[in-house]
């Protein structure tokens, strides 16, 4: 899936347009997803199939589904769905409060 912002679809919507010929394009407004844009000429199978993977992403990135459940609603496999997310900025892991302590418990095995 192609994403672009704002600024660059407004300096060449002619190339959203074609990158959406191949899958759905996501438009990002700052740093999140605002927008989608599908090429209509496509069926309707290969359309909801193009979108499932940005849907399952932003309920992922949103914490309204787990990584597991998100890449299955993607219908993609699970390195595909983390790559997915790669190419959209999206994090996989996230620094909270038990990170130093998970890192702590960690070392000793990876030494």
């Amino acid at each position: 899936m192609y994403a672009t912002n704002v600024r660059e679809l407004k300096k060449n919507p002619s190339e959203a347009m074609r990158q959406a010929r191949q899958a759905p394009v996501l438009i990002m407004k700052g740093d999140q997803p605002d927008s989608l844009l599908v090429h209509l000429d496509e069926s309707l199978t290969q359309t909801v199939s193009g979108l499932r993977p940005a849907l399952a992403a932003s309920l992922y990135r949103e914490g309204l589904m787990s990584l597991g459940k998100a890449s299955k609603l993607s219908g993609l496999a699970m390195s595909d769905f983390i790559r997915h997310l790669g190419h959209l900025g999206i994090e996989i892991v996230t620094v909270d409060e038990t990170t130093a302590y998970e890192v702590k418990d960690l070392s000793p095995w990876l030494s």
